[in-house]
């Protein structure tokens, strides 16, 4: 069953670039971003976690932290990360493959990646809102997240 507006986000732990494992459970106590990104070092993706990556104190102020899962390796995560300097998590959702992507209902069979969707939680875990886009080549535009989060206030 896909994550739904209202309802308990689905559970996960998946592998973060260090090899340290993070749960859905390690988000509670403050509101979350659950960023699924379809490919790692790919421009639109990349643009949107750098928009994300550079107003960590905007979402911060919102007493927010924010993960982003991909299909891809932690290797991946890993390289993707340090050369862009993203001080939160990156998650491996590699194997099984999509498993977490699955869950939510963002899985792209056709691709085999994670369709564009955010999952906005509060700090229960509840979800809140969902941000998406039609297109895996249109990004999500970094203000729908601020305005989420201030309607959790």
């Amino acid at each position: 069953m896909a994550a739904t507006v209202g309802a308990p986000a689905p559970p996960f732990t998946l592998l973060a670039p260090d090899k340290s494992e993070v749960s859905l459970d390690d988000l509670k106590g403050k509101n979350a971003l659950v960023v699924f990104i379809p490919f790692a070092f790919s421009g639109i993706c990349t643009g949107e976690l750098c928009a994300i990556r550079d107003s960590l104190s905007a979402l911060n102020d919102l007493d927010t932290q924010v993960v982003a899962i991909t299909c891809q390796t932690f290797f991946t995560n890993g390289a993707w990360s340090e050369k862009e300097g993203f001080t939160f998590p990156v998650l491996a959702d590699y194997w099984p493959h999509g498993e977490v992507s699955k869950a939510y209902g963002v899985f792209n069979d056709a691709v085999g990646v994670a369709n564009r969707y955010t999952f906005v939680l509060d700090a229960e875990g509840i979800v809140r809102e969902i941000i998406n886009t039609d297109s895996l080549g249109e990004g999500r535009e970094f203000s729908a997240y601020t305005e989420a989060l201030a309607r959790l206030s």
